[in-house]
């Protein structure tokens, strides 16, 4: 598969280089200036709310807000030039891709994507992840930018597979909720092998991506275009469910839904572990935390942090659920906590939960 990065002329590099560079200026050096202005304030620290007014009333605040707005506007034009501008070749690549391979890629045309799906243009991308053959090549090459290159080769991602994941030997099925381009797929190859790896999503231009790339690793993955809340899978069939940073774009009855059939799916003592975010305690961090997702197009965070999420997962006869801290840095999996950082950071957060190995039926399960 052609990656675009080898391809860039020196002009697109530099101007992906600036903005990366302007991205990092503004997570380690504008983030803490803000910060530390607000305690030199005075304000109380109050709850998120409480500290909103005097949040905005700060000289750095109007910079910091525009600054993470117009670079992440600027990283999708840039990405979005230069894909469509190779629009022909990169097209070709994939439709020279066969359906079946080491891997499967099972398009269904029929499923309806859902308004709260459709409706914004997620993380500001034009058109989203699923209006265009080519949305998940921009969105790939845009993330690179927007981790601040420190999720080259999927690091997140691999640590989640490596230390949230349970070993589960002997494993027949793992299936990943919300693949996307197939990021969070890949690595469940390696921590459970031999085991029937699916991935599914609703948008068909990164489940192509996700399947060709896949192709050129030689993954035996299944990539199956279906919505999360109704898979059409087989209940009781799976020995973990995985999602990752999905369940805060949607809105709270889906994330129900999305649970309840992540339930359904596991088999008796099977394992649901979803990488997302959580609120950590900080109201100042936290406040930016909630505005991040508005300037961001994602209008789903707050029903996250507002839905009792543990709570779902009892209705739907899952045990032990609880959230964990994700350090993306170098850990993974930490209990302990995110640590000391000044700089900005996303919070990620392990939601785990189990389904009891002995009698009781999650919702729709079958007998």
């Amino acid at each position: 598969m052609i990656d675009i990065e080898n391809r860039l002329t020196l002009d697109e590099r530099s101007a992906i280089d600036f903005v990366l560079v302007l991205r990092k200026r503004w997570a380690d050096t504008v983030y803490p200036a803000l910060t530390a202005e607000y305690e030199a304030s005075g304000a109380p620290a109050g709850t998120v709310e409480e500290v909103a007014e005097p949040l905005h009333a700060l000289p750095t605040y109007p910079w910091f807000s525009h600054l993470e707005r117009s670079q992440q506007k600027m990283s999708w034009r840039l990405a979005g030039d230069a894909v469509v501008g190779r629009r022909d070749e990169l097209v070709a690549d994939l439709e020279s891709v066969p359906l079946r391979g080491h891997g499967t890629l099972e398009l269904d045309p029929t499923v309806a994507l859902p308004s709260w799906y459709t409706d914004y243009d997620i993380h500001i991308q034009p058109g989203s992840f699923y209006s265009d053959d080519l949305s998940a090549y921009v969105y790939e090459m845009g993330a690179r930018v927007v981790m601040l290159r420190d999720n080259d080769g999927y690091k997140f991602h691999r640590l989640f597979a490596e230390t949230a994941l349970p070993d589960v030997p002997g494993a027949t099925r793992v299936i990943d909720l919300g693949c996307g381009f197939g990021k969070s797929t890949r690595p469940l190859v390696g921590k459970y092998p031999g085991a029937e790896v699916i991935g599914v999503d609703l948008a068909a231009p990164g489940l192509r991506l996700a399947h060709a790339e896949g192709e050129d690793e030689q993954l035996p993955i299944t990539y199956r275009q279906a919505d999360a809340q109704d898979t059409g899978l087989e209940a009781a069939s799976s020995d973990v469910v995985t999602a990752t940073m999905m369940l805060h774009e949607m809105p709270a009855e889906a994330m129900d839904r999305v649970i309840g059939e992540a339930a359904r799916l596991l088999k008796p003592g099977g394992a649901l572990r979803f990488l997302e975010f959580m609120l950590t305690g900080d109201a100042v961090r936290d406040a930016i935390v909630y505005e991040h997702a508005e300037r961001n197009n994602e209008p789903f965070f707050r029903a996250l942090f507002a839905t009792d999420v543990l709570a779902i997962c009892a209705k739907h006869g899952l045990v032990d659920a609880t959230w964990t801290p994700f350090d993306e840095r170098a850990d993974g999996l930490s209990p302990d906590g995110w640590g000391n950082r000044e700089g900005w950071h996303f919070p990620w957060a392990v939601l785990s939960a189990t389904r009891p190995a002995t009698a009781g039926n999650p919702t729709g399960a079958a007998a």
